[in-house]
């Protein structure tokens, strides 16, 4: 139900996703643009915290990353200070650049050492982390860039309620990623986040108040056509969701696992067959020029909701339903060393009820009368489609495949949309973790990462 409950939750809030474009490791999902299921993730580690726990306990002394052509090598010097406050410095070197910049004229010593002078080649980042209580979290970072003199800085703070986890953070400039894989820089943005405690089943909220100031631009000057998506204009936003998650199982092994074999994972240790579904309302409620929406992406997102629009205060309230239906399917008990772990994981996603209904009520009509429905109608009432492969090849090593696939039936066309290929290394001391190393065909970044307690 994570995959889940992230993947929904990212039809309305900025969820994080992984990339390589910046030194923390992340970008934020444009609001009411889904991430692709493999790179989108919720609450994790930092970035420098991950790249400190590979090169302790993996051997890994530099960690590589890719993107548009470029390759880096990373590497943290971690500073402990005290119990309950981290800081790390984390280097970062731009290896393609180095080595192209020796292709102009005749290798030696002294060009070397003349191309390492370059800053350009280097990205510096500072990240403290304080713990004031069990409950309460600090976190201050400040990344500099050399080949184009910018810099990123961030500020969190969490704190854990028995049932709720509220989140405030402020960033300037923000990274966002919209479904397109175009990247922005939004001058200034801060959201105050209050989202109940994610369970397996049963109600749950999640309530966001979100402010952006100054105009957006694309990342790094990248040329497109593409406009600026409405909803980083500057401008306050509140938005509001709750929905009922309900998990079902169809089939549970009862067999016994290998005695004295510790699984490789142990969220993957069970044989099963399992159904799950959520359905909710979203509402939002915008002021300021991010409250406009253009007709395009309107008809892009699917939504025909309820609606209303003040133009003469710049304001604007929208809400609507929606709901998913997921289904996996697992053999084996990934204890073996081999043949012992297929997974197979489908959601679809309907993230407009009032579009499915009326699609829906449409379809009927037509049935009734007796008449042939439209491909529009049909269309209309088809979800979205996401599903996800993994297989063992040997140990705790296993290949995965995440996609989406998109169904247009006006083209008569079936294709495979945002899709994610990753080797993952399950980290058996640890329970339920493991290193990811991942690759997005569509976004052409590659990246290693750490991820804890998915299934």
């Amino acid at each position: 139900m994570k995959k889940l409950r992230w993947a929904m939750e990212g039809e309305f809030w900025e969820l994080d996703q992984s990339t390589p474009k910046s030194l923390e490791g992340s970008a934020r999902a444009v609001p009411g643009n889904p991430n692709p299921l493999g790179i989108s993730r919720g609450t994790r580690l930092s970035r420098p915290k991950q790249i400190d726990f590979m090169q302790r306990f993996m051997a890994t002394p530099f960690l590589p990353s890719f993107s548009a052509g470029t390759l880096q090598l990373q590497r943290v010097l971690p500073f402990q200070f005290s119990g309950d406050w981290f800081a790390t410095l984390l280097g970062q070197f731009n290896v393609l650049k180095f080595v192209s910049s020796l292709k102009q004229g005749e290798l030696s010593k002294s060009r070397c050492l003349h191309a390492l002078r370059d800053k350009s080649l280097y990205a510096l980042g500072f990240c403290s982390e304080l713990l004031f209580t069990d409950d309460d979290t600090l976190l201050l970072s400040y990344d500099s860039y050399g080949h184009n003199n910018t810099s990123r800085k961030k500020a969190v703070f969490c704190h854990k309620f028995p049932n709720h986890n509220f989140t405030l953070e402020a960033l300037w400039p923000g990274l966002f990623v919209d479904k397109c894989g175009n990247y922005w820089d939004v001058p200034f943005s801060m959201a105050a986040d209050l989202a109940s405690v994610a369970s397996d089943s049963g109600p749950s909220y999640h309530l966001t108040m979100h402010h952006n100031s100054g105009l957006p631009t694309q990342f790094e000057g990248d040329e497109n056509s593409s406009a600026v998506p409405a909803s980083l204009l500057p401008g306050f936003s509140l938005k509001n969701a709750v929905a009922y998650k309900k998990n079902v199982d169809i089939w549970r092994s009862k067999a016994q696992k290998l005695k004295m074999v510790q699984p490789y994972d142990i969220f993957l240790s069970s044989p099963h067959v399992s159904a799950s579904g959520i359905i909710g309302a979203a509402m939002t409620a915008s002021i300021g020029d991010n409250s406009v929406r253009s007709p395009v992406e309107n008809d892009s997102d699917g939504s025909t909701g309820f609606h209303l629009h003040a133009p003469d205060i710049k304001s604007s309230f929208s809400a609507d339903i929606f709901g998913s239906v997921a289904f996996t399917a697992q053999h084996g008990n990934f204890q073996r060393l081999f043949s012992d772990l297929t997974r197979f994981h489908a959601r679809l996603d309907f993230p407009s009820g009032s579009k499915f209904l009326s699609g829906a009520t449409c379809l009927a009509q037509d049935y009734f009368n007796s008449q042939q429905p439209s491909l529009e109608t049909v269309q209309a009432v088809c979800p979205k489609v996401f599903f996800s492969v993994q297989q063992q090849i040997a140990g705790p090593f296993s290949f995965r495949v995440d996609s989406g696939v998109v169904i247009d039936l006006k083209n008569r066309d079936i294709r495979a949309h945002d899709s994610v290929f990753a080797i993952e290394y399950a980290l058996q001391v640890l329970g339920s973790a493991k290193a990811v190393a991942w690759y997005a065909p569509k976004h052409q970044e590659f990246m290693i990462e750490l991820r804890f307690f998915e299934s």
